[in-house]
């Protein structure tokens, strides 16, 4: 048995000392050429991690944000425009994928749902505020009646 664990241990030992290290979100890069290293920053701070949400691409550590920086860093040394890359990732991931989408039909949702949450909050707070100063309406005289009777009775059972 231990030797089993001990051969398992030291093939995976030789394997991971053969395999080259390097963090899985180790972002690529175009160290030769300024330029292109230029677009590739600028295209992956305005596409969005489709996982995190909130993160561009450039600022995410998940899987698919990396999957996605390769996809653009491929494009880009194949000769891909901008416009291209961006075009890829819209019609794979939908307009979604880019931090400012377009406004249009389908993304109206996008652009006005925040600010229609804000409204239908306030909205909420404002009737809640207003509902809590209306007055009562006054009693007819056949609840002022039964209020006075209930009144009554319970002040001579406390008597």
């Amino acid at each position: 048995m231990k030797a089993a664990t001990g051969a398992a241990l030291g093939v995976l030992l030789a394997v991971l000392a053969w395999h080259p290290v390097q963090a899985a979100d180790t972002p690529l890069g175009f160290d030769d050429d300024p330029a292109l290293q230029a677009r590739y920053d600028g295209l992956l701070a305005e596409l969005r991690c489709l996982v995190c949400q909130n993160q561009s691409l450039a600022d995410s550590h998940a899987d698919l944000a990396q999957d996605l920086r390769d996809e653009v860093h491929r494009m880009l040394a194949a000769g891909a425009s901008d416009a291209e890359v961006r075009e890829f990732m819209v019609a794979r991931y939908g307009d979604f994928v880019l931090y400012e989408p377009p406004l249009k039909a389908t993304t109206v949702v996008l652009w006005t749902g925040p600010a229609i949450l804000v409204l239908v909050a306030a909205a909420i707070v404002v009737r809640r505020a207003r509902g809590g100063r209306e007055a009562a309406p006054p009693l007819d005289e056949a609840e002022r009646a039964r209020l006075a009777a209930l009144v009554d009775a319970e002040r001579q059972r406390h008597s």
